[in-house]
């Protein structure tokens, strides 16, 4: 793994706590995360569930590790067919968990990716791994190519399941992209008080009445005033006998 990035973006984020990394194999990763020497680690899928959480990040590339002046250096990439007359060394420590290993078999399994790389160096094998480990010991008389067709590996960022505290939310943040201003991790704003949304009602209903109040004094000020006189000019009733009156028009001329 090579952290950089994330360990940039923790320290301008959190520039008061420090983060330590620990440089440990893909054999003793969970047993450090089992026992407290590590909050949180970058490992290989699987993962046992039963007491580490763990996040997919992505999948790593395979390619085979080769001195530069061999043949297939000469190529962008191949497949496990065109390495099958070439020693393919198997570290005890292999990461890729082969069904059949291409090639033809070495001797004897060097103990570590480290002694295989070597070992390539000399001349006697070629080496599969996850492009980050070849990354990881390169030299300058070796290169690599892409196997399209080999096991993959999958990176995981894992930590125990019991010890999830802040700080390990916002590491997790940190590698999955989460910016600044993310709420994802952090306490949700408190929504307001149930109280101020009633006062709010109240103030409304408040400007309201006083509206209403301020048209009845105006229309209404007098018993029987503006909104009482126009019911006797409309009513078209007489008040003594109850019936409608006669309209009256403008006599006729004669002529």
């Amino acid at each position: 793994m090579t952290p950089t990035k994330w360990v940039r973006i923790w320290n301008e984020r959190l520039p008061d706590v420090p983060l330590t990394l620990v440089g440990v194999s893909a054999a003793e990763a969970f047993d450090t995360l089992r026992g407290s020497g590590a909050d949180a680690g970058f490992v290989r899928l699987p993962v046992d569930r039963a007491d580490l959480s763990a996040i997919p990040l992505y999948t790593e590339t395979t390619v085979v590790v080769i001195p530069k002046d061999h043949l297939v250096a000469a190529v962008e990439e191949v497949s496990t067919a065109d390495l099958a007359d070439e020693i393919v060394l198997h570290p005890l420590d292999d990461v890729l968990g082969w069904e059949t290993l291409p090639g033809r078999p070495a001797f004897e399994r060097p103990a570590t990716t480290a002694d295989a790389i070597e070992l390539v160096a000399a001349g006697i094998g070629v080496l599969v791994v996850p492009q980050s480990l070849a990354r990881l010991h390169h030299r300058k008389d070796l290169t690599y190519r892409t196997v399209t067709d080999a096991p993959e590996s999958r990176i995981a960022l894992s930590w125990p399941e019991e010890r999830t505290t802040d700080l390990v939310e916002e590491f997790i943040g940190i590698v999955r992209g989460r910016t600044v201003n993310s709420t994802r991790g952090r306490p949700p704003t408190p929504p307001q008080p149930k109280q101020r949304k009633a006062g709010a009602a109240k103030s409304g209903a408040g400007k309201s009445s006083g509206a209403g109040k301020q048209g009845t004094g105006r229309t209404g000020g007098k018993p029987g005033g503006a909104a009482g006189k126009p019911t006797g000019k409309t009513s078209g009733k007489n008040p003594r006998g109850g019936s409608a009156a006669p309209k009256r028009g403008k006599p006729r001329r004669r002529p």
